[in-house]
């Protein structure tokens, strides 16, 4: 069948065509799916989406009625496809609904080791020959309390690699999980009181009506004084102007995201030569105790490796009209 890839990176070819093995026409697309660019899928079978396209109901109708049938995610979020117009127009839609946890988790970890040992700041004095190490006082993580909101399959391996440093682990979950309870003595507690007790805070929840600025202005004030908050799931989950205040008031001590609320006007770009017109991301790069990266989490050769062969199985799948466990 013939496939429209939307917002497609080069660094992904060499995987989709791995997987693809010439079965498909693959029709590469470096833009978002817009209202603009739904033409570009003229005579597709089907569409493939990131996590940053438009799949709301009038982009669906105009993709439908140019006879688009298939939509398969390189995501595991999905709350940018509108499902309930998906399926009143028979379209039939598949995620990657776990491509690889680890990158997630280890990149979540990362941020934590960058920001709580200065090494950026610190990266940049050396090789401006500044050898001072005034200010680049960081903690032990052994012995710390991490509180992990969320503990699916990212989550889980948080509390793995947590536990690994020493760390006391708290966790917020509808459905806590009895193994990690087991394995890494994580206890489950409610939100508020593991606000109250962290030392660091990570969030690894879906984006949806419940959890929606779920980090915002009263639930900074119920965290610790100086907490470090990290966010590697999705931007919406925090409400970037109470973050912004928390930091100028040092309630947050530290800030590492790899997603941002508006992110789909400025992440997968470079804009190094334009003028930055996002005020309130331009107020937090201010901030010398905040570390932004450009949704990368996922970037690793073996997410890469499964997103595209999950991608090109939902498209098999598809054309072999077979049923599939991760159809939505």
């Amino acid at each position: 069948m013939k496939v429209a890839i939307y917002s497609f990176f080069e660094f992904e070819r060499p995987f989709l065509e791995a997987a693809n093995a010439g079965r498909h026409e693959l029709r590469y697309i470096n833009t978002r799916l817009s209202d603009h660019a739904v033409p570009m899928a003229e005579e597709c079978d089907a569409v493939s989406l990131f996590i940053n396209d438009d799949a709301s109901a009038p982009i669906l109708e105009r993709l439908h009625r140019r006879g688009t049938k298939y939509i398969t995610l390189r995501s595991a979020g999905y709350n940018h496809v509108d499902l309930e117009k998906a399926k009143e127009l028979e379209m039939r839609v598949a995620r990657v609904p776990a491509y690889s946890p680890y990158a997630i988790a280890e990149h979540a970890v990362a941020l934590m080791l960058a920001l709580n040992r200065k090494l950026i700041p610190a990266s940049r004095r050396v090789q401006d020959l500044n050898f001072s190490l005034n200010g680049l006082v960081g903690f032990d993580m052994n012995g710390k309390t991490v509180g992990i909101v969320g503990t699916g399959k990212i989550g889980q391996i948080l509390a793995k690699i947590l536990h690994g440093f020493g760390c006391h682990i708290l966790a917020n979950d509808p459905s806590p999980n009895t193994d990690i309870q087991n394995k890494y003595d994580v206890r489950y507690v409610e939100l508020d009181e593991l606000c109250a007790q962290s030392d660091i805070i990570t969030l690894q929840v879906p984006l949806n009506e419940q959890t929606h600025y779920l980090i915002n202005a009263d639930r900074i004030q119920k965290m610790k004084k100086g907490v470090m908050l990290i966010n590697t799931s999705r931007g919406g989950l925090v409400d970037t102007k109470a973050v912004i205040h928390g930091l100028k008031s040092q309630q947050i001590g530290a800030y590492g995201a790899d997603v941002y609320e508006e992110e789909e006007d400025l992440f997968f770009e470079d804009h190094s030569t334009e003028v930055l017109q996002d005020d309130v991301i331009a107020r937090l790069l201010t901030f010398r105790n905040v570390l932004i990266t450009s949704h990368q989490a996922f970037l690793t050769d073996t997410a890469l490796r499964n997103i595209a062969e999950t991608t090109i199985a939902n498209l098999n799948a598809f054309e072999d009209d077979v049923a599939l466990d991760n159809e939505l």
